[in-house]
């Protein structure tokens, strides 16, 4: 049985390693068939395909595009995509588009909070200037001993109603989904789960996603727990979706889940990749 891992970072957006790294250890691992899904972001795909040639792993272009629906930002993947397609390519640069504003903001909401020099904290961990984000400050707070780990941070800062919360506006689900179809890609909703939606919202989201063109979502995730994938493996079969498995890696000690160390997707599903020749 193949194994895949269709869903990590690197230090392109707020992974710790960089692409040539991550691949060496999703190889290391035992991954046969990986995929690098920068947030918004993809510069590292490059260097990704490069280095999964080099050490005869199967590679498939990634990115993890942030949306804003209903009021929460929902991810959606995109894999086997073209990353020089202009659509797409455009549409990330928009996407990214008030990072920076964002993060001097969220700087100053932890300032008052007794926490000053976040943002040059913060900068010291970011790979890519343009894709400054709360987990680069989740780790700045670690490193001067506010919080003991980047878990503890996002219980107490940085999520909504705590300080240096700072909400962004997104791409829209239907934006998303043309991207990346337009990049000859196809769509995914990422860690369903960890949204906190109703039942009703997401029959919603899932129905807007099918009918934008989506065709997939995370089943097994680094960002699930056991239980969530049988539930999700039936969300999949009840919208006719095709299932995904990805760790949703970003590093070594920081992740839930190491590289290709998912159990496999359940028999009653079909993986995204049944017809990709592999």
């Amino acid at each position: 049985m193949l194994n895949v891992d269709l869903h990590c970072h690197s230090n392109v957006s707020d992974g710790l390693l960089a692409p040539a790294e991550v691949a060496a250890r999703a190889k290391a691992q035992g991954v046969d068939v990986w995929a690098l899904t920068d947030h918004d972001e993809l510069g590292g795909i490059p260097e990704a395909r490069e280095a999964a040639a080099a050490l005869g792993m199967r590679h498939v272009a990634g990115v993890e595009i942030s949306v804003t629906w209903a009021g929460e930002t929902v991810h959606i993947v995109g894999l086997r995509i073209d990353e020089t397609n202009p659509d797409l390519v455009h549409g990330l640069a928009a996407t990214r588009g008030g990072r920076a504003r964002r993060a001097e903001e969220m700087a100053a909401q932890l300032a008052e909070a007794g926490i000053p020099h976040a943002f040059e904290g913060a900068i010291k961990f970011v790979g890519n200037p343009d894709l400054i984000s709360r987990t680069h400050f989740a780790r700045y707070l670690v490193e001067i001993g506010v919080c003991a780990d980047v878990k503890d941070v996002f219980r107490n800062y940085l999520t909504e109603g705590k300080p240096g919360y700072v909400p962004h506006r997104w791409a829209t689900l239907q934006d998303a989904v043309r991207w990346i179809r337009s990049a000859g890609g196809i769509a995914i909703v990422a860690h369903p789960g960890r949204y906190r939606f109703t039942e009703l919202q997401q029959h919603a989201l899932l129905s807007e996603f099918k009918h934008a063109g989506g065709v997939g979502i995370e089943v097994v995730t680094g960002s699930h727990t056991p239980d969530q994938y049988e539930v999700y493996a039936k969300v999949a079969a009840k919208y006719g979706l095709l299932a995904s498995r990805g760790s949703d890696f970003h590093g070594p000690e920081e992740s839930h889940v190491e590289l290709g160390a998912l159990p496999p997707l359940p028999r009653s599903v079909t993986p995204v990749w049944h017809d990709w020749n592999i």
